[in-house]
């Protein structure tokens, strides 16, 4: 490249330095991962109750679930949603929406679940689905929906669940625009709207996938079935509890329905015969049957129903049985397995009524108005669950269950059971589930001390316990859940809970406990427990010789929120020894002053703090050192004044961080980056500071694609008054940027004068500047060359110009080699190909003894020419050898030769030829570039001096 392109690439370079600064000072907006209206949680936009009018736009293209429900959204347009591409679930549930516009959803390509229940949808019309391919559940109940367009749900090929229930459709034939265009649909729900009638033969006569129809509470006249369409339907759902039309049962073919298994006909009206024709259409595939709300004589129904050999399951609910069983009423129920009274407002059961159904597992007299468990139960050996929550049962006694030694559940919460006695579980070996929650009961009896050595799981919250006695649950072997909540428990011994080798859980929270019953040592046993739950007791935590926990050492989850005490607490050092693997700890709200720093020290595995909702107003960095594991922090309401304590605390692995409701104002950029890892954060409600010292925090906010900011939109400005109640994202972070008017002045007055200098060099200089650069050129490749004792393959290098050629060949040539015997190195002959030209130049040169330049006018315009005479020149005046012959070919002006000051140098020194006054005595020429060559390489070998011609 000669000067004229050097200088053009600098041009170049200083042109992307200037587009860079105006990117410094002028930034491109970012959108950050703080949304204006929603959150998001586990890849779930959540934007619930926010009073939304119009769907948010920034919602991240990569989340798979959007929730929008309850809201106050009114149409659904085509512009509406960004592009989700990998979103799978949408709710629409509880908004306004009355309209949806053709292809509203078209950008939702992958979606598989769309909710848009209870909204005010009238029409759908044409295309309204289109885009939605993928679609398999779609829900649009509880909307007012009278009229389906032809194509509504022609994209919904893949659509496997419909449930259009609750709307104002009337038509079976509306059915047939649904299924036409759904070959996968496996379950349509119908239910609650306004069908009169459902004729198959307006639907469609081919066969359909469905496995589940519900057309429950409709006012249906007729059912009428003239092809075998329901090949694949399993449950059925029909009749109508709340109406009065009697239903026509029209089936064709028995075989029509020959798979149903599950029958729902609560409150179909029809005449007995029809109800016979029903119940033989599905008397060789029915198993579960429901008959809630019933108008024709129950008895009859019962002996129908029952008399079906395949129905093991019968549901009869809210049928007002009250004191109609009687030991007949279930005779021909020899086959069930499980039935379902509840709800029948029964106040007695005859001893014997149940004496018919050897084979039932499973019996359910929930809600009803039972005094007490009723004797018919003890026939049932073969019963694994009986349920008789919400009666009226005061108390049970030892032969309530001696019989139904198989029971495996027993459910007999909601009562008014004051006590128990030792012997009232003694033949439940195999129970393992026993809800007496919500119950009168103030002392157990040692009803759990040697019984019950199979049970799991033992719910007693609810009641009126006072105190856990010694031993009260030593026969429990295998419990692992426990429910003590909502009790006023106040005592505990030492051996409240010594049996409980295999409890995990365990809940204690809203009692009287106080730091006395921990003091006995009573959770001592409890050496499996995984979580434990105090909280809203009375516990006051203060330093003890016997930690509460020190032998839970299995324990991942305490909670211990909200102890109800006066004044200012606080959690003494030793309070969590011994929890070496408590991964959970919630201590909100507990009127805290002050955690020392040694307070964690026994779990490190902690991975969720809640110190929330406390008075503690500042936080060491070393109160985190021992938890380097924290993943979770919720400190709001704790009156903190500054968050710099993250500072120090290493806590690289916290992702969600709670922080609202504080005294601080000002976000840091030591605090955000001291947390690498973190993924959300929640600063609502901070009384923010709107000046320079935020900047960056509003900054990192809009910008930063990991770490989602909740809320951010709405935080608002406490400082200074001018800003108060403006949000924090408006703030004009100009106004702190350097003065720009003097930032341009500055910057634009040393550009002029930069290209100024530049111009003016150039103009008076540029003979110099090309010098300078050939000799830079020449100076970079002798240091290559500088070390190497390479041998002289030539005599001499020949440098010319091309327009000298003839002369070089012609004469030079024939003298030198011919006659002489010297070895030349020629350009044209001896450069190796496919070489860089310069490298060529470079070897040639060291490769040779001398180095002749030919000089002429040309040569000197030259630019490989230049060079070839500065990489010999280095040679002679830098490694002090004598290397160069110059000839010159023609005078030469002085003012040619005074850029080149070197060159200048040279022919004051050093040994030159004038060919152009050699043409009376040529051979005189030739002898003195023989003796010239002859000459060694050292600066005091002889020199042949002529005088230059000095011309203008």
């Amino acid at each position: 490249l000669g000067p004229v392109e050097q200088w053009s690439g600098l041009f170049c370079k200083l042109n992307m330095f200037f587009l860079l600064m105006f990117m410094i000072y002028f930034p491109v907006p970012v959108s950050g991962f703080s949304l204006q209206s929603c959150t998001v949680s586990i890849n779930t936009a959540v934007c619930v109750k926010k009073r939304l009018t119009a769907i948010p736009k920034d919602v991240p293209p990569t989340v798979t679930g959007f929730d929008l429900s309850v809201n106050r959204l009114t149409r659904i347009q085509q512009s509406d949603f960004p592009p989700l591409p990998l979103l799978l679930f949408m709710d629409l549930n509880r908004n306004k929406i009355s309209e949806i516009d053709p292809g509203a959803f078209r950008t939702l390509t992958s979606l598989r679940r769309l909710n848009l229940n209870n909204n005010k949808v009238i029409k759908l019309g044409e295309r309204v689905f289109d885009g939605l391919n993928n679609l398999t559940v779609l829900r649009i109940n509880y909307n007012q929906i009278k009229v389906l367009s032809s194509t509504s749900f022609q994209s919904l090929t893949k659509l496997e669940v419909l449930d259009i229930s609750h709307n104002k459709l009337q038509k079976s034939a509306d059915l047939e625009l649904i299924l036409h265009h759904m070959p996968q649909l496996q379950e349509l729900v119908l239910r609650g709207n306004s069908l009169k009638a459902f004729n198959s033969w307006e639907i469609t006569n081919r066969s359909l996938a469905l496995h589940i129809l519900d057309l429950t509470l409709n006012p249906l006249k007729d059912f009428k079935v003239t092809s075998d369409i329901f090949q694949n339907l399993t449950r059925l759902k029909l009749g109508n509890p709340k109406g009065n039309e009697q239903t026509i049962w029209d089936v064709k073919n028995h075989t029509f329905l020959s798979r149903v298994s599950n029958l729902d006909i609560s409150g179909l009206i029809m005449t007995l015969d029809d109800m016979k024709s029903l119940l033989e259409a599905v008397t060789s595939s029915l198993t579960s049957l429901r008959m809630n709300s019933m108008k024709l004589n129950h008895s009859q129904l019962i002996n129908m129903s029952c008399s079906l050999p395949t129905m093991f399951i019968l549901q009869f609910q809210f049928n007002k049985l009250k004191n109609k069983i009687d030991s007949y009423f279930f005779k021909s129920c020899v086959h069930l397995t499980e039935l379902d009274l509840a709800n029948n407002y029964i106040e007695h059961i005859p001893e014997n009524a149940f004496m018919t159904l050897k084979d039932l597992k499973v019996l359910i007299l929930s809600n009803n108005k039972l005094s007490s468990v009723p004797n018919a139960t003890r026939t049932l050996q073969n019963l694994i669950e009986l349920d008789l929550s919400s009666n009226n049962i005061g108390s049970v006694t030892c032969m309530d269950f001696s019989n139904n030694v198989k029971l495996k559940e027993l459910a007999l919460k909601n009562n008014s059971i004051q006590t128990l006695s030792d012997c009232v579980f003694k033949n439940l070996l195999q129970l393992q589930v026993l809800r007496l929650q919500s119950n009168q009961l103030i002392q157990l009896n040692k009803a759990f001390e040697k019984n019950l050595p199979n049970l799991k799981r033992l719910y007693l919250n609810g009641n009126k316990l006072k105190k856990i006695s010694a031993k009260e649950f030593a026969g429990l072997r295998s419990l692992q859940n426990l429910t003590l909540h909502q009790n006023q428990i106040k005592d505990l011994v030492e051996d409240s809970f010594v049996g409980l080798t295999n409890l995990t859980d365990i809940n204690l929270q809203t009692n009287c406990l106080t730091m006395k019953a921990l003091k006995t040592g009573a959770f001592n046993a409890l050496i499996n427990l995984r979580s434990l739950d105090l909280t809203s007791n009375h516990i006051k935590f203060e330093p003890l010789s016997h930690p509460p926990f020190s032998n839970l050492s299995r324990l991942e989850r305490l909670f211990f929120m909200g102890q109800h005490l006066n004044g200012n607490q606080h959690l003494s050092i030793n309070s969590l020894q011994g929890l070496n693997n408590l991964l959970y700890f919630n201590a909100r709200k507990n009127h805290l002053t002050n955690l020392d720093n040694d307070t964690f020290t026994y779990t490190p595995k902690l991975e969720y703090l809640d110190i929330g909702s406390n008075d503690l107003k500042t936080l060491s960095s070393q109160l985190f050192a021992p938890i380097k594991n924290l993943k979770n922090l919720y400190i709001h309401r704790t009156a903190l004044h500054s968050l710099d304590f993250f500072i120090e605390a290493n806590l690289t692995k916290l992702e969600f961080l709670e922080g609202r409701h504080n005294q601080y104002s000002v976000i840091t950029e030591k605090v955000i980056k001291s947390l690498p890892s973190l993924l959300f954060v929640d600063f609502t409600y901070i009384s923010f500071s709107c000046d320079c010292d935020n900047v960056w925090f509003i900054n990192w906010t809009r910008a930063n694609k990991q770490t989602q900011v909740n809320d951010a939109y709405n935080y608002s400005c406490n400082y200074p008054d001018n800003f108060k109640g403006k949000k924090l994202l408006d703030f004009d972070i100009t106004s702190c940027l350097p003065d720009k008017g003097f930032i341009h002045f500055a910057s634009t007055t040393g550009v002029i004068l930069f290209f100024l200098v530049i111009s003016f060099t150039y103009h008076f200089m540029r003979s110099h500047l090309y010098y300078a650069y050939h000799l830079i050129w020449a100076w970079l490749f002798d240091s290559r060359y500088k070390n190497k004792q390479a041998s002289h393959r030539y005599d001499a290098f020949i440098s010319y110009n091309s327009n000298d050629e003839p002369w070089v060949i012609e004469q030079l040539l024939p003298r030198l080699e011919g006659e002489q015997g010297w070895r030349l190195c020629l350009h044209h002959r001896d450069f190796e190909p496919g070489r860089s030209i310069i490298d060529n130049i470079t070897d040639a040169i060291y490769s040779s003894r001398k180095t002749i330049c030919v000089i002429s006018q040309r040569y000197l315009r030259s630019e490989w020419c230049s060079r070839e005479v500065q990489t010999a020149s280095f040679r002679l005046f830098d490694e002090q050898e004598d290397v160069l012959i110059l000839i010159f070919l023609e005078d030469i002006p002085t003012y040619m030769l005074s850029p080149y000051h070197r060159m200048r140098k040279l022919l004051k020194k050093q040994t030159y030829l004038n060919w152009s006054r050699a043409a009376d005595q040529p051979d005189v020429f030739w002898e003195n570039l023989r003796k010239a060559l002859q000459t060694g390489n050292k600066p005091d070998g002889e020199k042949l001096l002529l005088t230059v011609i000095e011309t203008q």
